[in-house]
């Protein structure tokens, strides 16, 4: 099933499969994600969904049942 991903704030929008890896994803779309320690523990690598709900994108997969998902990405300063 393809999922439409929309990465803001950079209005970038690109299809992905159900169960692609978020990063992999985001990397196609020329998009960059920070990364620490790629198992979820730093939070180097949260982004929020268009719901507010963060996620580590380094443990997160694009999910299924859905046809298009939003993105939000910020920096922290201290990264």
């Amino acid at each position: 099933m393809t999922v439409q991903i929309r990465f803001l704030p950079d209005d970038i929008t690109i299809d992905a499969t159900a169960g692609e890896p978020m990063l992999e994803v985001a990397q196609r779309a020329g998009v960059l994600i920070p990364t620490g320690c790629l198992m979820g523990s730093c939070h180097a690598c949260e982004v929020e969904l268009d719901d507010g709900t963060p996620i580590c994108a380094c443990i997160s997969a694009v999910p299924a049942g859905t046809k298009s998902i939003t993105i939000n990405l910020y920096s922290d300063p201290l990264w």
